[in-house]
């Protein structure tokens, strides 16, 4: 813990300090709350929405984009707060959203009938809000659990605690599977909601108050204090990028291996596979950052990632599809977690508004992306041209993170040398 400039003292050598395992735990059962219930379980559920509703693809798309403009909208929140206290309880507020707008899909047909009002408008009310719950449960469920992770000392990764999202994209996925075949689309979505009741329990209870112990300040994270502007903007240029990447994968990895002839049918296996590869995935990029930095590693993760986009375009084969699921579930998360963690501890004293920063860039790509794709696939007759297009913005934001490796370099030798001068 020395190399970060951090204390030795444990929670457990102070009486009534909580188990940071049981800390990391709120975390991941936040996000599986957040992600995987209020807004992964959309992703499946269209499935069996459509028929049985009648929701067109337009209405689907509607929706998923209120979805992500309420994402926009608590990020952009987010940038605005400053007192700890504030943030946890709206921190807290977003859990109960979470459960309560998962609860409005299938509440929204048991409602009576008002003028102008249907269910197209509470679905797109709930997936608005949803959004907002999401930005909180990632944003600053990970700013308060990092604060927690480098005020008590301990060692400040934040990969066990993103494990959350590819478990919660497995879980659920599963619940919508395994209800299917015994009850219609509200009941999937109620046993969505009651699970969500039960994960709020532990994300509620088991992340204690932030309010203990002396005010964590600029550099107490990592003890070269932080970065200069220009590695900022890098940053956030690269995360962009990466923004693109995941939009389009997790828009269309189920239409991309549809649309293969020789793949009919596969789509839902290979979405369970980006969840199965994505909860893993943080705690393993957490380890090879340790050995070999962030900047390094995060290099790697969007050359894997670039990699699994464009390998559906030169082959049509199973295991392609299979690689490029698996390479998508591996990196997406692997990429989010080494940036919010890098964020947090180069700047510990404020990290959520940094972590924020950086998402409306990431959040606006999730606009952008899929619609752009999808015109273009329209247009071409495949997703060809589209995984191309966004294969080459990954390789910017490469480029980018490269940049950001020769800046610190040359930060770090002009620091070096007003030492030597001092």
């Amino acid at each position: 813990m020395r190399r970060w400039g951090l204390p030795s003292a444990r929670p457990r050598d102070l009486p009534g300090s909580p188990r940071p395992l049981f800390v990391l735990a709120s975390g991941i059962f936040a996000l599986i709350l957040t992600m995987g219930v209020a807004r992964f379980a959309y992703t499946p559920m269209l499935a069996y929405m459509q028929p049985q509703t009648g929701m067109g693809d337009a209405l689907a798309g509607w929706l998923a984009g209120w979805n992500y403009l309420g994402y926009l909208t608590g990020v952009l929140v987010v940038t605005q707060m400053r007192d700890l206290m504030r943030k946890d309880r709206l921190y807290r507020l977003s859990l109960l959203l979470a459960v309560v707008t998962t609860a409005m899909m299938p509440l929204a047909e048991c409602l009576p009938r008002m003028p102008l009002v249907d269910e197209a408008w509470i679905w797109g009310l709930s997936r608005y809000l949803a959004g907002l719950s999401t930005a909180g449960g990632l944003m600053l469920g990970s700013g308060l659990i990092l604060h927690w992770l480098i005020r008590h000392g301990h060692r400040s990764e934040l990969g066990l605690h993103f494990s959350g999202l590819g478990l919660g994209i497995v879980l659920g996925g599963l619940l919508v599977e395994l209800a299917a075949p015994y009850t219609d689309w509200r009941g999937q979505w109620w046993l969505l909601t009651g699970v969500g009741g039960l994960l709020l329990i532990p994300a509620w209870g088991w992340l204690p108050r932030p309010n203990q112990g002396a005010p964590l300040t600029a550099g107490a994270g990592d003890t070269r204090g932080e970065p200069g502007p220009l590695w900022l903007w890098l940053l956030q240029a690269a995360y962009l990028c990466a923004g693109f990447g995941y939009a389009i994968d997790a828009t269309f990895t189920v239409l991309i291996t549809e649309q293969q002839p020789a793949l009919s049918g596969q789509g839902g296996l290979m979405w369970l596979l980006v969840g199965l590869a994505a909860a893993p995935a943080p705690i393993l990029w957490d380890r090879i950052a340790r050995r070999w930095g962030y900047l390094r590693t995060l290099q790697v993760a969007y050359l894997l990632q670039l990699s699994g986009i464009l390998l559906p375009v030169f082959s049509g084969t199973l295991a392609a599809a299979m690689a490029s699921a698996l390479l998508f579930g591996l990196t997406f998360i692997g990429i989010v977690s080494l940036v919010l963690t890098m964020v947090g501890l180069r700047y510990p004293a404020h990290p959520a508004q940094i972590m924020a920063r950086l998402t409306v860039g990431y959040g606006i790509a999730q606009i952008i992306a899929p619609v752009v794709a999808g015109e273009l696939a329209e247009r071409r007759g495949s997703f060809d041209d589209s995984l191309l297009m966004v294969g080459a913005i990954m390789g910017l934001g490469l480029l980018c993170l490269v940049a950001m490796e020769r800046v610190a370099g040359r930060g770090s030798r002009r620091r070096s040398g007003s030492g030597e001068r001092a």
